[in-house]
């Protein structure tokens, strides 16, 4: 294939995917299915064939490099974007959720899934390993895709949810890869020698798991303090290198914990746990690195999944017969069964909590991953696990993904909530030793009553307005800068007055709105009173 060829290709279906979120974003519709969708139509069992199947074609082992990394950045990324402070008071169920939610999951829709291909015959019968190796792949839930539901309708939950999903969702991917890549080795040991999975047993299936994640949380704890210690005492001549060295450390973590034998996955999201919750340089810079980063890991994951998947066979009933049972299954029965349980201890999560829980079971990127994995180590029926995770992901996506702030507003459970808003027109980054924020503010005629000027505005203690965007042009106020409804200004406040500034700019629209409720309702009585009087022709 030629190097240009392929860059054009590529290209193509980039902006392609990137189009595709402008839809999703104005109709309701999850991104990460239209990536899927694009994937397929590009794909070399699709539109691909007409130009030459060879070109558009993915091999097995670029895709598992591919999903490995892609897999890195997600979870290091999800790890920096989690705040301490905020899943503290969800620890305990969160990191219950995480592990034994997975398991619990993976077992009940295991034995389901044997007894459904048992029943309908499909492709082959299975045995109960392979089963429980399909229902791992599918077990963890995926983070980005239940924010980006979220943040696209601007829509919060109530009881703390958000951070509780935020932290399970985060860190169950972790649990779900000990699961897959232990009954990868069961199935392939019962491949070679036949009798074999008898002889393992379920405690020493479990020693491994804990050895696992054991080994993960040590190695991503102390490898995330070891390279914030560094950071902070290397000082770089060149500024765009910090997010270089960020994601060096992401890649650093992951190899180090593979040659020491712990959970991978594990200790790349404490390593980024930890290293989002320290202070370091540039680190505003760095964290909109990573989240372009993770865009693009996802990008490319679904891209390759429907660029790998040939659609003939998911027209066969014993494909997607079983495929939608399943689905249904773990919508159904499967997550809610492993939310009740796994809360039931947590006596202050009411019933419409639990079930709102168990509706927020989306598949993404992770399950992909997963089934490349089954595929590239040569596991029986990796096909039919593949075709079986493809299904599965696009029910998930449309049933629940589409249908997460009905459920949410439904449940009462919705509050509306204001995202952090980034600076658009100053580009301005604040160390975090500096107790002070950023933001922009528009001028509006409600802040202009009492004067046009900078000094008869007025703003709280503790706040400086630094710099002006009128237009295309900038320009640094003094007191007596005249200022004009449109006006961008950039406000340096201390934290603690920024919400006073922001009640004080919502107060004073919302007195401007009542003002001129209030003229209206004036214009109309006089209307009426006036009503009567013959008017002059």
């Amino acid at each position: 294939m030629q190097v240009e060829f392929a860059l054009l290709i590529l290209s193509l279906l980039f902006f392609l995917s990137i189009f595709a979120d402008k839809i999703g974003y104005r109709y309701g519709v999850p991104a990460l299915l239209l990536f899927l969708v694009v994937g397929m139509f590009f794909g070399s069992h699709s539109l691909g064939a007409f130009f030459n199947a060879d070109r558009v074609e993915i091999g097995i082992e670029t895709a598992e490099a591919l999903s490995t990394v892609a897999m890195c950045i997600i979870l290091f990324t999800g790890g920096m974007e989690t705040k301490m402070s905020d899943i503290k008071s969800v620890l305990v169920p969160g990191i219950t959720l995480a592990t034994l939610g997975v398991l619990l999951t993976c077992v009940i829709t295991g034995v389901i899934i044997y007894y459904i291909f048992g029943w309908i015959n499909a492709v082959a019968s299975v045995s109960i390993w392979v089963a429980l190796l399909m229902a791992a792949t599918m077990s963890s839930t995926d983070s980005a895709s239940v924010f980006s539901v979220l943040r696209t309708n601007g829509i919060g939950l109530r009881h703390n949810l958000r951070p509780l999903l935020e932290l399970e969702s985060g860190a169950n991917d972790p649990m779900a890869y000990v699961l897959t890549t232990t009954l990868i080795g069961v199935v392939l040991a019962a491949q070679k020698f036949p009798g074999a999975e008898h002889a393992i047993s379920a405690l020493s299936i479990v020693r491994v798991i804990v050895i696992q994640l054991v080994m993960g949380t040590v190695l991503g704890f102390a490898l995330g303090e070891g390279l914030v210690a560094l950071m902070r005492r290397v000082k770089l001549g060149n500024e765009a290198l910090y997010p270089i060295m960020i994601l060096t450390a992401c890649i650093f973590i992951f190899a180090v914990t593979y040659y020491l034998e712990g959970n991978t996955y594990l200790a790349v999201y404490v390593g980024g746990l930890i290293i989002g919750n320290n202070k370091f340089t540039r680190k505003r810079q760095t964290q909109s690195f990573f989240s372009g980063l993770v865009w693009l890991s996802q990008l490319v994951m679904f891209l390759m999944l429907g660029l790998m998947v040939n659609p003939i066979d998911l027209l066969n009933y014993r494909v997607w017969l079983p495929c939608l049972i399943i689905s249904i299954v773990m919508i159904c029965i499967s997550r809610p069964a492993a939310v009740w349980l796994c809360m039931w201890p947590f006596k202050q999560y009411r019933g419409r909590d639990k079930l709102m829980l168990s509706w927020v079971g989306l598949k993404g990127a992770v399950p992909i991953i997963f089934a490349i994995m089954c595929k590239a180590q040569g596991v029986p029926f990796a096909d039919l696990i593949f075709n079986v995770v493809f299904l599965c992901t696009i029910v998930s996506l449309l049933a629940q993904g589409t249908t997460l702030t009905f459920i949410a507003k439904k449940l009462s459970l919705d509050v509306p909530q204001k995202e952090a808003k980034s600076l658009q027109y100053f580009d301005l980054d604040l160390p975090d030793e500096i107790q002070s924020s950023a933001r922009e503010v528009e001028v509006k005629e409600s802040m202009l009553e009492k004067g046009s000027t900078l000094r008869e505005i007025t703003i709280p203690p503790h706040t400086l307005v630094i710099m002006v965007r009128r237009g295309e042009d900038f320009f640094v106020p003094t007191g007596a800068s005249e200022l004009k409804p449109g006006d961008q200004l950039l406000v340096i406040s201390d934290k603690d007055a920024q919400a006073t500034y922001q009640q004080m700019i919502d107060d004073a629209e919302e007195e401007a709105q009542w003002k001129a409720e209030m003229r209206e309702r004036a214009r109309e009585r006089f209307n009426r009173l006036t009503a009567w009087i013959p008017k002059k022709k």
